[in-house]
């Protein structure tokens, strides 16, 4: 073939199957054949192969945290794993394809390394292909990218239109300057970079090529699994967001184009998973009705089951919507609440959705949509006992939480903020939530405490109208290895009378979790 396009592996604590679906290396795919290249994908993530780790030097601090396992439904996390195929296998199948040109997704910063390392395999088992890595993290990072000397170029931004051209270029030995979005090295500390490159038109690109994807493996509950995003860019200014970046213009689809797009991915699947990946799918309120509308009108007669992972914006939302939404085939609503406090809504750019929030989970509620609400936690100057309150502000509205952890992402106006404040991780890796990579007026044990609340409030809130067991007091060291709810609800009984949060080992040995006794205190006392 002439190009290979690879999904690296990642490590990580966990990893959900269901949004690795490498969408952006299936529109990669698309672009290049349609200018005439023999083009595969290689997903190393879609195979349940994981490989537990040793835990990175760079994370041991986490140990106090995570180390102890826990089978108790108020567990987090406890391996440190390796999640796909191996990066010998990779190499083996960069050798085989032949490829000239090998491009790498490197999406998040935080599983940079493992993109890098992919590169240097690939450059070992096939050393004339020419390497080109593109996703968020080299469009923010290209010299620290191309400083590996398995990376030969980087494209910046949305690479459909670049990639074809960087292919055209070296297959006919042609200067590359001109490519929107390119980057190479041109000596020791001579780069040369150019500003991100964006599609305008997005109903010019051709459609996903998904022929590579793993169907089987993505499939969810038997029904095949899609990713769809019928926008790109966000016109909100959320600072702790990179499409805040002002860069990324919003853009949509045509509804009569997102349509063909999904009935073609669907192909003549009866019943499909249909995940929205935009960042904000129904801000443009005539244009995503009438995409609703569209998707009632096609397919009628389809098992859809819709999602939009990435978070709804409450204020977007209203009565009439959610009603088409459930018609649709949505079954739950994710919604992206942020937190209640005004202090860290102006620190994020958010509005109050305080308001706004009763009436759709009143709304959902009625016509059998499951809601999650989720908020962030552990950022920079935030309130820890804040967050208590919007843990308890949603419980009580009768929705699931969503606890994420705050990360810097990079080209965020936090990330800047925290740069300019000497407050980032010192490494890549740490880039993530499941590191708690800050801790300033939130402490990490504040935040690992703020989590074992919202699984133990989550855990609450599907008892039967909410009912606590009796309370009592521990008397005990071992706990008769029962299911997991008769454990859990034990635990929170135990919880309620000594505020104290408890680990169940694979033995029954009980033990006490690490967790912040002010933040306990305040959430029994306002509980």
């Amino acid at each position: 073939m002439d190009i290979l396009l690879v999904q690296p592996p990642i490590h990580d604590f966990y990893l959900t199957q269901k949004r690795t679906i490498p969408y952006g290396l299936a529109c990669m795919a698309s672009a290049l054949k349609a200018e005439g290249f023999e083009t595969k994908i290689f997903d190393a993530l879609s195979t349940h192969k994981s490989k537990q780790l040793p835990w990175p030097d760079t994370m041991m601090y986490l140990q106090e945290y995570y180390g102890q396992k826990d089978i108790s439904p108020f567990a987090l996390f406890h391996h440190y794993r390796h999640f796909g195929y191996s990066f010998q296998h990779i190499g083996k199948i960069a050798r085989e394809s032949g490829a000239f040109l090998i491009g790498i997704s490197s999406l998040f910063t935080a599983y940079s390394e493992q993109a890098l390392y992919t590169a240097q395999i690939i450059k070992s088992w096939q050393p004339n292909c020419v390497v080109v890595m593109g996703g968020h993290h080299p469009t923010h990072f290209p010299k620290q990218v191309l400083n590996h000397p398995a990376v030969d170029y980087v494209i910046r931004g949305e690479g459909e239109l670049s990639m074809p051209l960087l292919a055209k270029a070296l297959k006919n030995n042609t200067p590359v300057d001109d490519i929107p979005g390119i980057a190479f090295k041109r000596s020791e500390s001579d780069f040369f970079i150019r500003s991100l490159s964006l599609v305008n038109d997005l109903d010019q690109l051709p459609l996903p090529d998904i022929s590579d994807i793993h169907r089987r493996f993505y499939c969810r509950n038997g029904q095949r699994g899609l990713v769809v995003t019928a926008s790109r860019g966000c016109p909100m200014t959320c600072s702790y967001c990179a499409m805040g970046d002002k860069q990324y213009t919003y853009r949509k689809k045509s509804v009569g184009r997102v349509i063909e797009e999904i009935s073609v991915a669907m192909g003549d699947a009866s019943s499909a998973f249909i995940d929205f990946e935009d960042e904000n799918i129904s801000l443009d309120r005539r244009w995503f009705m009438k995409l609703l509308e569209q998707i009632i009108l096609k397919f009628s007669d389809r098992n859809l089951e819709i999602r939009a992972m990435n978070g709804l914006y409450p204020a977007s939302l209203d009565t009439e919507m959610i009603h088409a939404m459930k018609q649709a085939g949505f079954n739950a609503l994710n919604l992206s609440v942020g937190t209640f406090s005004q202090k860290q809504l102006a620190r994020f750019h958010r509005v109050n959705v305080y308001d706004k929030l009763p009436g759709i989970l009143n709304t959902a509620k009625e016509i059998g949509l499951a809601t999650t609400a989720y908020i962030i936690a552990g950022g920079a100057h935030q309130d820890p006992f804040e967050s208590v309150n919007d843990l308890l502000t949603l419980f009580h509205m009768g929705t699931v939480v969503g606890l994420s952890i705050f990360y810097p992402a990079p080209a965020s106006q936090d990330y800047f903020t925290l740069e300019h404040h000497h407050l980032l991780p010192e490494d890549f890796s740490l880039m993530r939530a499941t590191a708690i990579p800050i801790s300033h007026t939130t402490s990490r044990l504040q935040s690992i405490t703020l989590l074992r609340l919202t699984r133990i409030i989550n855990f609450i809130q599907a008892l039967p109208k909410k009912h606590l067991p009796a309370l009592s007091p521990c008397k005990t060291s071992v706990m008769p290895l029962e299911d997991r709810q008769k454990i859990g609800e034990q635990l929170l009984s135990w919880f309620f009378y000594d505020g104290k949060i408890r680990g169940i080992e694979a033995d029954g040995a009980i033990y006490h979790h690490k967790t912040d006794a002010s933040l306990i205190d305040y959430f029994l006392k306002i509980f």
